[in-house]
């Protein structure tokens, strides 16, 4: 039996399943991306099951692939999330809404209005995934011939958070007197105009909209390298986790959690969710045959596009058959790159058989029945691999249902995932506090 850590799910879609493959599977929706109806049914379902949020990616450019690459995969196109999220907020009651914004193309007061906003229409259901940008094409859709470096992106990042933050804190949370008697709707004294004038950003406010219900959105973050988990130390409450061994989600784990102490903040107040690719069979074979079959429809055009996107050079120059020559440093993400050159090289993979693995999913993957998927998921959370895993489902819509109603109901009977939500926000069934307001720390 379980000691008293409960475990949080997240569902990572984007805006339905990651793998490249995953509308060709037999009985999936091909055109779920573009399909509300679809994605609805599958925020419903994910609130059945009491996830904790709907996480969804986003990419603000056409991924750089060749187009008979490109022309085989699902994942490059997808809704605005700050579209879509608003329009799931009220076909829901529980289920957290998260959503990336990039911090290097957007500007933040567009950023902590789209938020609060967000916040407020889903009754306090809000999540912000700050990102970077790690694709280099994106730059070309916004006035800039190159990516911009990425040092350079994570000091900016900070900033815009300090920035965004600030505005969300514009008006203490009972600013809005609404004296109808009197004509007075708002308390000057409870309005603050922050006046930021920085490296990089220069705003001055105050931010067009109340308080968000929570406060702040929850903060996400996903790097995982040393200037990443800085700011997840530094900002975030909730980090999409890279996966991998065990005994790196342990390493990992205890790095952000040991930096969060050193910075004066409560390690608690951070929850890190791996990413978590479930397929689920009666037995553990009928689940790798899954899996298999998902991966076989991968084509090979597809595999290699997304290993030359993954290590930041076309991966289509080296020999298929052998092993993965040297790799120079590139601008974009370098944690997943790294991450992709080691395990190349402990698994002894040629270039054609990591290209399968990229093409397809290359993270962590949970494959076996529902009681193998919570004994592995139990283990992680006991041991301090993570407090959670964000999952990540092949293909949709029986993936979702498998893990809903067969995976769910086993790690309940543990004790390890609640059988209702525990409150109203996301940050209640989080389990994380209401940031104090830093202009009006009385009235928050």
């Amino acid at each position: 039996m379980s000691g008293s850590r409960q475990l949080r799910l997240g569902a990572f879609m984007r805006p339905i399943s990651i793998h490249t493959a995953a509308w060709r599977y037999p009985g999936a929706y091909p055109d779920a991306n573009f399909n509300f109806a679809h994605i609805q049914h599958f925020a419903q379902t994910l609130e059945r099951g009491k996830f904790d949020a709907f996480f969804m990616a986003d990419h603000l450019a056409v991924l750089n692939m060749p187009i008979d690459a490109l022309k085989r995969s699902a994942t490059t196109t997808s809704f605005d999330p700050l579209t879509l999220l608003p329009a799931l907020a009220v076909t829901t009651r529980h289920l957290g809404l998260i959503a990336t914004a990039s911090t290097t193309y957007n500007e933040p007061y567009h950023v902590a209005r789209k938020f609060a906003s967000l916040d407020h229409i889903s009754s306090g259901r809000a999540g912000w995934n700050i990102v970077t940008s790690g694709n280099p094409t994106e730059s070309l859709n916004f006035g800039l011939e190159e990516h911009v470096e990425h040092a350079t992106r994570y000091r900016r990042a900070r900033e815009f958070y300090d920035v965004v933050t600030g505005l969300w804190d514009s008006w203490a949370d009972d600013a809005f007197i609404r004296d109808v008697e009197n004509g007075i709707y708002f308390d000057p004294a409870k309005l603050h105009v922050l006046d930021h004038k920085g490296e990089f950003l220069k705003v001055r406010g105050p931010l067009n909209i109340a308080r968000p219900v929570q406060g702040w959105p929850v903060i996400v973050q996903a790097g995982a390298s040393e200037a990443g988990r800085q700011l997840a130390a530094e900002t975030a409450e909730m980090i999409f986790a890279a996966g991998g061994s065990l005994e790196a989600a342990r390493s990992f784990y205890a790095d952000v959690k040991g930096r969060m102490k050193a910075l004066g903040r409560n390690p608690d107040h951070l929850k890190v969710l791996p990413g978590a690719f479930v397929v689920i069979g009666d037995t553990v074979e009928e689940a790798r045959a899954r899996r298999l079959k998902l991966d076989s429809l991968v084509h090979y055009d597809s595999a290699i596009a997304s290993l030359s996107v993954s290590l930041g050079t076309d991966a289509s120059r080296f020999d298929p058959d052998g092993p993965l020559p040297d790799i120079p440093e590139t601008n974009g993400s370098k944690s997943a790159r790294e991450r992709l050159i080691e395990s190349s090289r402990r698994d002894g993979l040629t270039v054609r058989q990591l290209a399968q693995r990229v093409g397809g999913f290359a993270g962590s993957a949970f494959v076996g029945t529902p009681k193998t998927i919570a004994d592995e998921m139990e283990e992680w959370l006991e041991t301090e691999a993570c407090d959670g895993f964000n999952v990540m489902f092949p293909f949709l819509p029986q993936g979702l249902d498998d893990f809903v109603d067969r995976v769910v109901p086993e790690l309940q009977a543990r004790g390890i995932f609640r059988r209702e939500y525990e409150g109203v926000t996301l940050r209640e069934n989080l389990g994380l506090p209401r940031p104090e307001n830093r202009f009006f720390p009385s009235s928050s």
